[in-house]
């Protein structure tokens, strides 16, 4: 009977987390079993603690959801606004979006891969795609002033580029590892020479 209320003592407890922490374990489970698929028992499964303590941190695993994504969003429209403000031609803040915005992906991988994910279910995932979208916009607003410039080939239209631009970013969620084998100043360099000048070797 006594190892058994110890251990009940033990997981009604509050956890042995931060809500940073917390936050980074359900991310990772949301990840892997698909937001909607990942129910509180499995988040407290993976954190090793009792459903309650999980409400100590948060309210619902819709807050989970918000905070991961205002994670990923407010880095994304923070790194915009400092481009925008970026001194030199259009072209550079354009350079200068793409190279910042490689760093912030791999930074914050995990929170960047669960907004690429949402597929609009809920008010919460509406609103995230809502500001996705909004912060789209503001980066092709940059590509087409380069454009209008002569700094970006006229041929190409502004949505496109963006989106393909975006999409080579976005695409190293996918298979890019963190893992002390791979350079992320190579990666960057890698992601601004394909955008910038393209595949084809120069003589």
């Amino acid at each position: 009977m006594t190892p058994q209320k110890t251990t009940t003592s033990q997981r009604r407890g509050r956890p042995g987390y931060d809500r940073e922490a917390l936050l980074e374990v359900c991310v990772a489970e949301f990840i892997k079993h698909g937001y909607h698929a990942t129910s509180i028992g499995i988040l407290a499964e993976a954190l090793g603690v009792s459903k309650s303590a999980i409400y100590h941190h948060v309210d619902s695993k819709e807050q989970l959801l918000e905070m991961a994504v205002e994670r990923a969003l407010g880095a994304l429209e923070g790194t915009i606004t400092e481009a925008e403000a970026q001194a030199g031609t259009s072209l550079d803040r354009v350079e200068w979006l793409l190279e910042h915005s490689v760093h912030l992906l791999v930074t914050e991988r995990p929170y960047v891969t669960l907004l690429l994910r949402l597929r609009g279910n809920t008010e919460v995932e509406l609103a995230a795609m809502a500001r996705r979208r909004a912060a789209t916009k503001r980066i092709e607003a940059l590509v087409r002033t380069a454009q209008q410039d002569g700094l970006i080939r006229p041929d190409l239209g502004a949505k496109a580029t963006t989106r393909l631009m975006l999409g080579m970013v976005n695409s190293i969620v996918d298979w890019y590892q963190l893992d002390g084998t791979a350079d992320v100043d190579e990666l960057v360099h890698n992601v601004r020479t394909i955008a910038m000048d393209g595949f084809r070797a120069r003589p």
